[in-house]
C-alpha cells in the first residue's frame, strides 16, 4: 500500500456535493482506505467566466498501480458527469493524482506528481492539512517550500464539510 493524495474539484452541478459524492466513491475503491480529507476551499478559476471552484485534497492508501486508480478515478468523474469537451472547461468533477507515494510517473496518461501543482494555494493548502510539512515530493522539494512561495491567496476556506 502507497500513500496516494487525490485533488477534487468541483464548479457546476452543486460543487461541494460533487466533493461529497466522490470521497463516497473512493471509500468503494478496491485494495484502498481513505485515510483522510482536508477542509474544502473554494477558489475563482483560473480562466475568466467560470464559477468558483471547490477544491479539496483526500488521503487514500492504495495497493492499486497509478494507471489502475487513474482508470478507477476517471470512471468516478464519469458517473458523476463529468464532460471532457474542453481541457480547461468547467467541470462537475476533477480527481487528479497529486502525489504517489514517492514515485516520479512520466506516462502518455499520468505524470506525477501532478504538473504545476507547486503553484496551486488551492492544491497546496488542502494538502498540507493532510502532509507532514517536511513531505518531500520526488524531486527533493518539501511542501513546507513549496507553502512559503505560494501565498494563501484568493482561497476560501469552507466551514466544515
Amino acid at each position: 500500500m502507497e500513500r496516494i493524495y487525490i485533488g477534487m474539484g468541483s464548479n457546476l452541478a452543486d460543487p461541494d456535493e460533487q466533493l461529497r459524492s466522490a470521497v463516497e466513491a473512493l471509500v468503494q475503491l478496491p485494495h484502498s482506505a481513505l485515510v483522510g480529507v482536508s477542509a474544502f476551499y473554494q477558489s475563482d478559476s483560473l480562466l475568466p467566466g467560470q464559477p468558483r471552484y471547490t477544491n479539496a485534497v483526500a488521503a487514500l492508501d492504495s495497493g492499486l498501480e497509478p494507471l489502475e486508480l487513474l482508470d478507477a478515478l476517471q470512471a468516478i468523474e464519469n458517473e458523476q458527469g463529468r464532460e471532457r469537451l474542453e481541457r480547461w472547461g468547467p467541470r462537475t468533477l476533477d480527481l487528479d493524482i497529486l502525489l504517489y507515494g514517492d514515485r516520479l510517473i512520466d506516462q502518455p496518461r499520468l505524470k506525477v506528481p501532478h504538473y504545476q501543482m507547486q503553484e496551486r494555494a488551492f492544491v497546496l493548502y488542502p494538502l498540507a492539512e493532510l502532509a507532514p510539512a517536511q513531505l518531500r515530493l520526488p524531486d527533493g522539494r518539501t511542501l513546507r517550500a513549496l507553502l512559503a512561495a505560494c501565498p494563501f491567496v484568493g482561497l476560501e476556506r469552507l466551514p466544515q464539510n
